[in-house]
């Protein structure tokens, strides 16, 4: 693969660096270089800032405000976004619903919700998983009856990530228990201010209020927020699912490396640098390894429209690259790393440290980043779409 950068793309990553430098609050800058808790203003004020750009929709068809770039440049764009300590923009709007709406939905649909989601205007979540049916999504159990131009909806969506934020949630339901059990479900668009909805926190190991139980008794959903035909939502659900697990991670991983080698090098817990310990540093060098794996990878995926099974290899090895990371970092800091502190994530936390500042939120991102192999899938069920889809089995 050429990786020469063309004298067009390093003027287009310039562009890129100067908008960041310009145009990114230093306390949000801040917030992300030392991995602590974003709000949902500076998330929304950050997605508001690129759409004003025309940056923020850059994989939407161009007649949407999609921006055409070559697989370059969105290369490069998400790696200025990581360099220069930029928050990740939420996917479930733009990467995830979007798409479904605009390949899928019909006109009226497309100019009821795209402009709300392009503008931050409306915060989605995602209703997939539930109780018993996470892996095993085909099972799931929540129910829409069609009552004249309404379903009425009974069931139970969890793990739903920051619901207590969500305007809206798209969300897979059973329509039908006839044939196949992956046949009778639709995707529906469900406006979280409806009645019959309660959504309920889970606090994770780290401590943080980031996923919740989301229960819907009698809810009414107008059918025309029904995208698609009706029992055929895992063909769209499927679809979706290409374009979560190939969300784009080499920057951050990248960023990771970088922490990891400066890390190493400062006196830690074992009152010595970690730079000269040949075990800690073969460790470092199997990260590194395994990172430039995933970025051309990457990089072959980007020139494609719709991910393919490629895009489960992506998930698998990224998120297996970003447990392992923080494992190097949690274990670099040694003790200093075992105060567990989860004020040590929010912004303006100035109380006295054990050890140096950087360890205080390295435990709680530890715990988060446990999740991170069984989002958008299982890696156990990563592995089993590409035997079947790569090797036929």
């Amino acid at each position: 693969m050429d990786m020469q950068f063309k004298d067009e793309d390093l003027a287009f990553q310039q562009e890129v660096r100067s908008f960041v430098k310009d145009n990114l609050p230093d306390h949000v800058g801040e917030k992300v270089r030392r991995g602590l808790k974003l709000a949902k203003e500076d998330v929304v004020d950050w997605q508001q800032r690129l759409n004003d750009r025309g940056w923020f929709t850059p994989h939407w068809p161009e007649e949407l405000g999609g921006t055409n770039w070559s697989p370059t440049q969105q290369y490069l764009f998400q790696q200025e976004m990581v360099d220069g300590n930029c928050p990740g923009v939420s996917p479930f709007g733009v990467r995830m619903c979007a798409p479904v709406i605009f390949t899928f939905g019909d006109d009226e649909q497309k100019q009821r919700f795209l402009p709300g989601i392009k503008n931050s205007d409306v915060w989605w979540c995602q209703g997939y998983s539930e109780p018993g049916s996470g892996s095993d999504l085909a099972s799931l159990q929540t129910r829409a009856v069609r009552d004249g131009d309404h379903y009425i909806v009974n069931g139970t969506k969890t793990w739903t990530t920051l619901a207590q934020w969500a305007d809206w949630i798209f969300c897979l339901v059973r329509t039908s228990t006839e044939g196949k059990p992956q046949e009778g479900i639709s995707f529906l668009l469900i406006d979280m201010n409806t009645p019959g909805i309660e959504v309920t926190p889970i606090i994770t190991i780290d401590g943080s209020h980031e996923v919740n139980t989301v229960f819907f008794t009698d809810v009414k959903v107008p059918v025309e927020n029904r995208i698609g035909e009706e029992n055929k939502g895992w063909t769209y659900a499927k679809y979706l699912l290409g374009f979560e697990r190939s969300n784009s991670l080499t920057g951050g991983l990248k960023q990771q490396l970088r922490r990891l080698h400066r890390v190493a090098g400062e006196e830690t817990s074992a009152a010595a640098p970690l730079a000269d310990d040949q075990d800690y540093q073969a460790a470092i060098a199997d990260y590194e390894i395994k990172l430039k794996t995933y970025e051309f990878l990457e990089l072959r995926t980007l020139s494609n429209t719709t991910p393919g099974a490629e895009a489960s290899y992506l998930k698998l090895l990224g998120t297996e690259l970003q447990q392992q990371a923080t494992e190097l970092l949690l274990q670099a800091v040694g003790y200093y790393g075992s105060p567990y502190i989860r004020e040590a994530l929010d912004y303006g936390y100035n109380e006295p440290s054990v050890g140096p500042e950087y360890a205080a939120p390295l435990a709680p991102q530890y715990f988060n980043t446990r999740k991170t192999s069984i989002y958008a899938g299982s890696n156990e069920i990563q592995r089993n779409i590409m035997s079947k889809a790569v090797l036929g089995m």
